[in-house]
């Protein structure tokens, strides 16, 4: 992908989560289907971990958003993240990057975007709104998945799989990969 390119697959990413993240209708403390963690949670992971690899590259150096808000605070960030990846050749750069050679465009729109899908699904689920991974991005999201190997099991990536339904949609199959029920439900 080129740099716009690769800025504008995260842009929509992003995009998309703001737009799960707006609907949340403020259930911030409302827990998500990542064990113990709440919405806010994963708010503040997806920012946290986005921010902590563009400061371990010396491409961002602003201060964190306020969690006050946490659609506000990933907006910001966001704004952040694609103003990055628009300088000049940023996003083309080439770095050594845990599965190889890559660049900060590529990092930033397939694995950082990829957990904005998954984690939108959190959010989604938590909050009780109707969404959903697309077959399509389901395949493409798993096809992405089998180049990390054993590593995407590693500490604080996805937990151990779990058993799906024979003949489960593309979504429920890359859920279950990924460690999460797809049936899980907030508690009444």
């Amino acid at each position: 992908m080129t740099t716009s390119a690769t800025a504008q697959a995260f842009a929509e990413r992003a995009e998309r989560f703001i737009q799960i993240l707006e609907a949340t209708c403020g259930r911030w403390d409302d827990l998500s289907p990542c064990e113990g963690w709440t919405v806010r949670d994963v708010v503040a992971h997806v920012i946290d971990s986005e921010r902590d690899f563009l400061a371990r590259h010396d491409l961002l150096d602003t201060p964190a958003p306020s969690m006050d808000d946490p659609a506000e605070a990933f907006r910001a960030h966001a704004a952040d993240v694609v103003g990055v990846l628009g300088r000049d050749g940023t996003a083309d750069r080439a770095y050594d990057g845990y599965f190889g050679r890559t660049t900060f465009g590529a990092t930033m729109s397939e694995f950082y975007g990829w957990d904005l899908v998954i984690h939108g699904w959190d959010v989604a689920r938590a909050t009780g709104k109707d969404w959903s991974i697309s077959d399509e991005e389901a395949r493409m999201l798993g096809a992405e998945a089998d180049g990390w190997g054993d590593a995407l099991y590693s500490e604080g990536i996805c937990s151990a799989p779990v058993a799906v339904a024979e003949g489960a949609s593309a979504q429920d199959r890359l859920l279950g990969r990924l460690g999460r029920d797809p049936g899980w439900a907030p508690s009444a």
